[in-house]
């Protein structure tokens, strides 16, 4: 197992457990504390949770993918102004783009 499933399996146990050791020390004498206590570790394993699937997002955000669009337009329109044939260079780009998705 990859360490991510491991961080997800440890959480959904103490999330089970949590629940579990909540019912039980409530039905068990009303212990505030108790109670407290394994909430907070309930809640702490959710964060835990939350932090480890966003680092691990292999993803970009949209607005990065926009602004090296933006980027690239400038650079071909650059590129056009010294004088490269601007058809060329957008093929250049799009057998970059199918290779890239190939790889990938």
């Amino acid at each position: 197992m990859t360490s991510i499933k491991i961080f997800r399996w440890a959480c959904a146990v103490t999330f089970v457990c949590g629940i579990a050791g909540i019912i039980v020390s409530s039905i068990a004498g009303n212990n505030e504390g108790w109670v407290v206590s394994i909430g907070l570790t309930t809640t702490a394993a959710a964060i835990v949770l939350i932090v480890v699937s966003t680092v691990t997002s292999k993803e970009r955000i949209h607005a990065f993918n926009e602004v090296e669009a933006e980027y690239l337009e400038t650079k071909i329109d650059e590129q056009v102004k010294k004088g490269a044939s601007e058809e060329e260079l957008r093929d250049i780009v799009r057998r970059a783009i199918a290779l890239g998705q190939r790889s990938a």
